[in-house]
């Protein structure tokens, strides 16, 4: 049975490397690649017919080859956009050749069949929506906090009037600059009073500052479950904005109905792996203490104390045999 894991990642993926060393050790077939790459360095030719209704053909990189019916497992990190391939090119060439690259390069990875994905592209695209990330934690009986999503002056202050104080976040991370500088918006308290006729401009996301006595970092890898209390030494109300490495850690156990939620969470998306972020109110053993913020399809975890188990658990899963390939 075929057990090769395709890994599509940017060259400069240290989160992947890390994997990629765990499937060495296991002697598990690794093949590395980043789609941006499409070009002499990374050729390919795939076929599909009704009599054999699976892709199937031939993938080559600068040093590997491997064939779709050959992979067992998709592991899909942070690959490079494809658009960074042509941006050479005039604006529509660039466009064109980036959509074309997405839908049909892409389109076969994304189809492969009988392959287990961690975590497939469209389940993650799904799942990255605030919206629905909030709606979905809600129904499945894990506290949120008061939100509001408006651009509206009169709503927002009335909002902060009853749930106030509140804090603001953005919905994605801030996109690149002209000088491709990347940057972010951290949560942060806001004053109702400086609520102007500039939030008409585009959406806002309101939530009730929860009064939290510490945050939690949860990642899931398949039925595994690793959880560590996150504090920043100078108590910043949103602990990724300061240095990383000064970050206080601590091991702590998910109550058995959150942990339940997760699971049952990451499979209503589809999902085998995400990183949950919480609030706590309290130390952690009551399920009410904890207050769902946010699910990352995609988050990093490679700088957290139990990043060696962590890698392990996504070595175990991506080590499989393809299913069927029908």
């Amino acid at each position: 049975m075929a057990s090769t894991v395709l890994v599509v990642t940017g060259l400069e993926d240290v989160t992947a490397d890390r994997v990629v060393a765990a499937l060495n050790e296991r002697e598990v077939s690794v093949v590395r690649v980043d789609p941006a790459d499409i070009g002499p360095a990374l050729t390919f030719g795939f076929r599909v017919d009704a009599e054999r209704p699976a892709w199937r053909g031939r993938l080559r990189t600068a040093s590997r080859e491997v064939g779709a019916e050959e992979v067992a497992a998709v592991y899909y990190r942070r690959p490079t956009p494809y658009g960074a391939r042509f941006a050479h090119l005039p604006r529509q060439q660039r466009d064109f050749a980036a959509a074309e690259a997405r839908h049909g390069f892409g389109g076969v990875l994304n189809a492969l069949s009988g392959a287990r994905y961690v975590n497939h592209p469209a389940a993650v695209a799904r799942a990255e929506s605030k919206p629905a990330q909030l709606r979905r934690f809600a129904r499945l009986g894990l506290r949120i906090p008061p939100t509001l999503i408006t651009n509206d002056r009169k709503t927002a202050r009335e909002f902060a009037a009853v749930h106030g104080p509140v804090v603001c976040k953005t919905f994605r991370g801030l996109p690149a600059a002209d000088d491709g500088q990347a940057g972010a918006i951290w949560t942060q308290r806001v004053d109702p009073e400086t609520f102007d006729d500039t939030l008409t401009v585009t959406a806002h996301l309101f939530q009730a500052e929860i009064p939290k006595t510490g945050d939690v970092r949860v990642t899931v890898v398949g039925r595994r479950v690793f959880a560590q209390q996150i504090a920043a030494p100078d108590g910043a109300l949103d602990w990724r904005r300061g240095d990383w490495d000064a970050l206080l850690h601590a091991t702590i156990t998910v109550p058995p109905p959150v942990e339940a939620a997760l699971h049952a969470y990451l499979a209503s998306f589809g999902l085998v792996f995400g990183c949950f972020d919480f609030a706590l109110t309290g130390d952690g053993d009551d399920p009410e203490h904890w207050t769902a913020i946010e699910c990352n399809p995609n988050g990093q975890w490679g700088w957290l104390p139990d990043a060696y188990d962590i890698t392990e658990a996504f070595a175990d899963l991506l080590t499989v045999e393809r299913k069927g390939r029908s």
